[in-house]
């Protein structure tokens, strides 16, 4: 300050002279007053969700996908797209013609439990879980009912912890014209007791209608060879010729 006719006048002071560059804010405590500033709720309100960013990120990652293939393939995109549906119908056919894929059966099931019934119990017992629609019990119950018949006949032996293919195996040498729906039988009693497989309508009759047919057929006799006594030239020594 100076004094000019007794009052007081102000002169502005320079701390710098004026060849020194001009004072610069640093950087980082810009940037991270920035930061702070913009991370404030009030400029994120329409920002887009986790769930809005994923998909944004799947189709971005299925679009890099498919340029890169449909670049690789003759025909281009539309090629891509014919081998595309091919797999699907080809996917849809085995699906279609092998059924849903089970686990495969490890061991064959027991055919009885530890109650032993007779046929006409397994048979009685069979017709109630088909009018209930019940196929899968109703075919283990006529399956039953089956083994259980051709004991009782005598044409299979009481024998504990037989499986439906030894069954059927045992019983199609005894009535060799039923062997291949014997076999068809068991492969159904196992596949909807251990194979996961459901029965229908027609697994039950198809398997009512063997019952049948057993009940009224005979077992095959061993074909009587001719007496070889009678028929065979002596062989001993000294015999006329």
């Amino acid at each position: 300050m100076t004094r000019s006719g007794g009052a007081l006048t102000a002169v502005p002071l320079s701390w710098r002279s004026a060849d020194e560059p001009p004072i610069t804010l640093p950087r980082d405590p810009a940037r991270e007053a920035a930061r702070r500033e913009l991370s404030k709720g009030m400029y994120h309100q329409n920002d887009p969700s986790w769930y809005e960013r994923a998909l944004d990120a799947f189709w971005d990652w299925l679009d890099k996908v498919f340029g890169a293939t449909s670049g690789a393939t003759p025909g281009g995109t539309l090629g891509l797209v014919v081998i595309v549906l091919a797999v699907l119908a080809l996917l849809g056919a085995l699906w279609w013609r092998l059924g849903t894929p089970h686990r495969t059966p490890t061991s064959s099931a027991v055919l009885f439990d530890d109650r032993p019934r007779s046929a006409a119990e397994h048979r009685a017992a069979a017709e109630a879980q088909a009018a209930q629609g019940h196929w899968n019990q109703a075919v283990q119950e006529r399956m039953r009912a089956v083994v259980r018949s051709l004991e009782e006949r005598a044409l299979l032996d009481v024998r504990p912890g037989r499986t439906a293919d030894e069954a059927a195996s045992e019983a199609g040498a005894v009535l060799p014209a039923h062997a291949d729906r014997l076999h068809t039988a068991a492969r159904d009693f196992d596949d909807v007791t251990y194979g996961g497989r459901s029965a229908a309508e027609g697994t039950y009759r198809r398997l009512a209608a063997l019952d049948t047919d057993l009940e009224r057929s005979k077992p095959a006799l061993a074909s009587s060879t001719p007496n070889s006594a009678s028929t065979a030239p002596s062989t001993r020594p000294g015999a006329a010729e």
